[in-house]
């Protein structure tokens, strides 16, 4: 559900009060300052039965002003909260991109950042210690761009106010922009069956073009590569709000199977957003390795970075099931990758007449 704007401004600006408080506590207790994080790596991931999703392990890191360099990371996150605290007071946001220019005007160099990675990851902190969002801080990325299509009627909380928006009838070809927060939508109405997310731009045009949101009754959603969190947060949305089946649909290499997986069970980056962001019901649709051998799809040979991500993929823990070992381990045996567009190759609407009915029906989707 969507939820008041004010009163999520006021608990996020309260939160990162309570967090300054808590080094100065700190301080006054004679104690040297620190801030505990969960340790970010790909070994510090586990399977959380409860929620379906990954999350981090028990590992932590600490930071503290026991070290000059400590020292500076905690100086750095006391002048971020009190930026954000000030942005909220003020009903204002800004991008990452602007957090790490802005900081150049503070006056302490040694709280400037050297670099946007560094920023970044600092407001990545800030949401794992508060356990509040970086939407909710009025943070965020540059314009992703993500759309979505389908029969679905809403209502956005804007600046300038609420609007009702059918993303069908309301919208033109592009579709419906998700913004930053999705949380600031309320579904109204929908006639859809479920929810296909699409990696590349190009066969979210076919989709469109060929009329399978109507067809079908589908939300399109175009996941523009690597999927932003606000799409990510959308589509667990519409799944668990609509009960709406979600399925994936991406390029045949292992670097879209993560694009799967990063919607499906969540990053290494936001894993502590998981419960949040993912969607462990979702399901894949391809293209399959099987595909490529099933249709004889054009194709390009594996690279050797393809190859080493396969097999990494073997031992990633969102790929363990027999499904993807079987899928994996065929693809590194006829060493090729195919494209979405390679199904084009058997005519313009072969993916929507014949490839993805067929997929969807054996899904149980259909």
């Amino acid at each position: 559900m969507s939820t008041d704007r004010s009163d999520s401004d006021d608990s996020a600006r309260e939160r990162l009060i309570d967090l300054a408080a808590d080094f100065y506590d700190q301080f006054a207790a004679g104690q040297i300052p620190e801030m505990e994080l969960p340790t970010r790596t790909k070994s510090n991931i586990e399977y959380d039965e409860n929620s379906d999703v990954w999350v981090y392990g028990d590992r932590t890191s600490t930071r503290s002003a026991n070290s000059v360099r400590g020292a500076r990371k905690l100086l750095k996150a006391i002048y971020t909260i009190d930026f954000l605290a000030d942005q909220l007071g003020e009903d204002r946001s800004s991008t990452l991109r602007e957090l790490y220019y802005l900081s150049e005007s503070w006056d302490n160099e040694e709280a400037q950042f050297s670099d946007q990675d560094e920023s970044n990851q600092l407001v990545e902190d800030l949401e794992i210690v508060s356990e509040v969002t970086r939407e909710d801080f009025h943070m965020r990325p540059e314009e992703s761009g993500a759309t979505l299509m389908g029969p679905l009627y809403l209502r956005e909380q804007t600046r300038r106010g609420e609007r009702e928006i059918h993303c069908q009838k309301d919208v033109g070809e592009g579709g419906y922009q998700i913004p930053n927060n999705p949380d600031t939508i309320e579904f109204l109405d929908h006639d859809a069956e479920f929810i296909l997310c699409v990696e590349t731009g190009g066969m979210r045009d076919r989709l469109v073009e060929n009329g399978f949101d109507d067809d079908y009754g589908t939300i399109v959603v175009h996941l523009k590569g690597q999927p932003a969190r606000a799409t990510r947060r959308i589509t667990k949305r519409l799944h668990n709000e609509l009960d709406l089946p979600v399925v994936v649909f991406t390029d045949g290499d292992p670097w879209s199977y993560r694009i799967y997986g990063s919607v499906a069970y969540g990053s290494i980056k936001s894993a502590h957003l998981s419960d949040y962001l993912a969607t462990p019901e979702a399901k894949f649709v391809g293209i399959q390795p099987t595909d490529i051998v099933e249709y004889d799809l054009p194709t390009d040979p594996l690279a050797d970075s393809d190859i080493n991500a396969l097999e990494s993929e073997l031992s990633d823990p969102r790929f363990q099931t027999d499904y993807w070992r079987e899928q994996i381990e065929l693809q590194l045996d006829i060493g090729k990758k195919a494209e979405q567009q390679a199904l084009a190759s058997r005519g313009l609407d072969f993916v929507t007449d014949t490839y993805l009915p067929e997929r969807l029906t054996e899904m149980g989707v259909l």
